[in-house]
């Protein structure tokens, strides 16, 4: 016994798109990982800059248009 044609069709079709689609999600959860990595690199990067540039100035809002800062009042 088997089933009709056109249903064994629709079940074919079916699973070579869930396949496709598992294929797409894991192409994009590697990208998505590749991501996060370079985030947090660049974030720990930024830390490290903001902290040289404390050390150097003391405590200061840097204006990133044009480099100018102002030193932050504390109470």
């Amino acid at each position: 016994m088997k089933i009709e044609k056109e249903e064994l069709d629709k079940i074919v079709e079916q699973q070579v798109e869930l396949n496709n689609l598992l294929k797409r999600i894991g192409f994009i959860e590697t990208e998505k990982d590749g991501l996060l990595k370079a985030y947090m690199e660049t974030l720990g990067d930024s830390n490290t800059s903001k902290k040289e540039l404390e050390d150097k100035y003391g405590a200061i809002n840097i204006d990133l248009s044009d480099g100018s800062y102002t030193k932050v009042e504390t109470e």
